[in-house]
């Protein structure tokens, strides 16, 4: 892969730095900037144009979410990962509505963030194990302003029954005793449902229904 350009994006100089340190150890890693808040972040993007934005949600002048709504206003191209050490599961949603790839902890693994970061590149979806299971439980409260919906997929109104049921953190057996069907029914709509939005996962399935308010 061609060298992933990083714009860093923390209200703690230390923070900052250490990332940078770690980061420009790796030979196809480039810290190309670094941001004190979210509106310095915005214009770094605007001018690095970097692949990854490695963002914090609690900063001054501009959080994390105020970050993710100006940088789509503005039309502003850049896979997002959340890094944050907020531990509030309903934060994880609205992140996700808004336009983030990825939602990791602060207290992940340098290499661990390092793979996310080459993931989130690639344009892959990449949540920390308990960000998952928050947007699988269905943790936030839909957001007073949706964004507006990603293209239309022709999904049936049974798959997108199992849709809204699997976001909500149903298994497929529940999902089966929910719509009275056979569990291998829903297991072929769960299927089919994964292949129409071209996802590779019940994860994906789900924030896509938590991003066009169908969980």
């Amino acid at each position: 892969m061609a060298e992933i350009r990083v714009v860093i994006a923390d209200d703690h100089p230390i923070v900052r730095e250490g990332l940078r340190t770690y980061l420009d150890l790796q030979d196809d890693v480039s810290v190309v900037g670094e941001a004190a808040d979210g509106a310095q972040a915005v214009e770094l993007v605007a001018e690095h144009a970097p692949d990854v934005l490695l963002l914090d949600l609690r900063m001054p002048v501009l959080d994390g979410l105020g970050t993710l709504t100006e940088l789509a206003a503005r039309g502003l191209s850049v896979r997002v990962l959340v890094l944050t050490s907020v531990s509030d599961r309903g934060d994880v949603a609205p992140a996700m509505r808004a336009g983030a790839s990825g939602f990791l902890y602060k207290d992940v693994d340098p290499p661990a963030l390092v793979q996310a970061i080459r993931a989130v590149a690639r344009g892959q979806v990449l949540l920390a194990p308990e960000a998952a299971e928050a947007v699988l439980a269905g943790a936030a409260a839909p957001a007073p302003e949706a964004p507006a919906p990603e293209a239309a997929v022709p999904l049936t109104e049974r798959e997108r029954e199992v849709l809204r049921l699997l976001a909500s953190g149903r298994s497929n057996r529940e999902i089966a005793r929910e719509l009275t069907v056979a569990e291998k029914t829903v297991k072929t709509h769960v299927s089919n449902v994964l292949m129409k939005l071209g996802v590779q996962d019940r994860t994906q399935a789900a924030l896509y229904a938590v991003r066009n308010g169908l969980a």
